[in-house]
Parts: C-alpha cells; sequence; structure tokens
C-alpha cells in the first residue's frame, strides 16, 4: 500500500494528517496498518482502533480475517492488547471490547497486565519485533482525546473535558464531530461542509437537544 493512502485511511480513523473522504472501509484500513509495519502508526493504534469502532461497519473479526500472515495475525493481537491497556489505564470502557476480553487466554492476560506494567512505571516495551517508547505511547493516546476537549472548555464548565471529549466521540464519527466543534466555536463552514451538517450533524444534535430524550436516557442508565 502506499504511503499515501495509508495517511488518508489513518485520518480516517483519527489520526488526521490528511483530509480524507466520509466513506471508506474501517476494517481493511485497520488490517493496512497492520500490514504496513509502520511504527509510527502502530504508536497510534489504539486511536485508530476505538474511532473504528464508531462505524456501524466496524467488525474486530473482519479485521482480524483480513490478515493471513502469521505474523501479522500476532501483530494486531499484541496491538490490540496494548489498546486494552490503554484504554483501562484511561478508565475507558467500550460495549465492543467485552466479547474480545473474554476470549483473551491466561497467557494474553498476562501480556496485558504487564503491558499495563509498562505504561504505569513508565518502561519502554517490546511488540511484534519493535520497542515501543512508553511516552510516546502515551503522548499519541493523551494528546487525540484531550485536545479537542480543550476546545470544548470554553464552552462547557464540566470538571471533567476529558469525560466530555469521549461522550462526543461516542456519539459522532471523527468527521462529524470536527464539524460540530467547528460550529460550536463559529468557524466558517465550506459549502459541502454546511451542506453536509445540515444533512446528517443538524439532525443528531437535534435529536441530543431534545430534553424528553435526555430525560429517558437518564431513566435508562438508572435501571
Amino acid at each position: 500500500m502506499e504511503n499515501k493512502q495509508l495517511l488518508e485511511q489513518s485520518a480516517q480513523l483519527g489520526y488526521p494528517l490528511l483530509e480524507t473522504q466520509e466513506s471508506f472501509d474501517v476494517n481493511k484500513a485497520l488490517a493496512d496498518v497492520v500490514k504496513s509495519k509502520n511504527y509510527r502508526f502502530w504508536e497510534g493504534f489504539s486511536v485508530m482502533l476505538s474511532n473504528a469502532a464508531k462505524s456501524e461497519n466496524f467488525d474486530f473479526s473482519k479485521v482480524q480475517s483480513l490478515l493471513q500472515n502469521k505474523a501479522d495475525k500476532k501483530g494486531l493481537k499484541e496491538l490490540f492488547l496494548l489498546s486494552l491497556a490503554l484504554y483501562e489505564l484511561n478508565g475507558l470502557k467500550f460495549s465492543w471490547v467485552l466479547p474480545y476480553v473474554k476470549e483473551l487466554s491466561d497467557d494474553d492476560r498476562g501480556a496485558l497486565k504487564s503491558l499495563k506494567d509498562c505504561l504505569v512505571k513508565g518502561a519502554d516495551f517490546k511488540l511484534a519485533n519493535y520497542r515501543f517508547n512508553h511516552d510516546r505511547v502515551k503522548n499519541t493516546f493523551h494528546q487525540y482525546f484531550v485536545s479537542e476537549s480543550k476546545e470544548v472548555k470554553n464552552f462547557s464548565d464540566k470538571r471533567d473535558e476529558l469525560s466530555l471529549e469521549l461522550a462526543l466521540s461516542e456519539v459522532f464519527p471523527p468527521k462529524q464531530k470536527d464539524l460540530f466543534l467547528k460550529k460550536l466555536k463559529g468557524d466558517k463552514l465550506t459549502k459541502t461542509e454546511r451542506e453536509y451538517f445540515s444533512r446528517t450533524v443538524k439532525k443528531r444534535a437535534t435529536a441530543l437537544a431534545n430534553s424528553e430524550l435526555h430525560q429517558l436516557a437518564q431513566k435508562v442508565l438508572q435501571n
């Protein structure tokens, strides 16, 4: 795969280095990132994975099936374990993760614990024949989830901006969230962005603003 194509796909998965089209195969993109052996992208795999999971077409088992090489399959599992370690250490709980966590072997669980220990203690670690720098991995993860929360801070007095950012990420795919924040800040939108906002983002924002829906959601969460 050409680097340009990989860059475009990674941007769609929340690693925004280039602007990309809205629709593409998130499962193939993740598989391509694994096969690329591009360690810069591997360090941000946890971010791309969490964004890919927001797509209705996401299926982690399909990502696995797209990797035929044993080394690539091993690489995906190790990157998945690293992602789990980062999610757990940051208190992030994603429902799509649960079925795959249940399938982890004792060895996998041991590797997961080891990764968490390295991240907590500030120790480098090796995955798929590559030595990861613990600072770069943690900084890449935190920069994504925290950077946009700083923009939101000007419009909210919530103490936990990270929590709000995560909530936005659960509701809006990456490009829709970008438009939501641009509209919130009063930034000028292009004609294409205005049309897309009106056609897609505005409808979702309108539903979120519905007070009755908000009350129902609270009741559901309390039960």
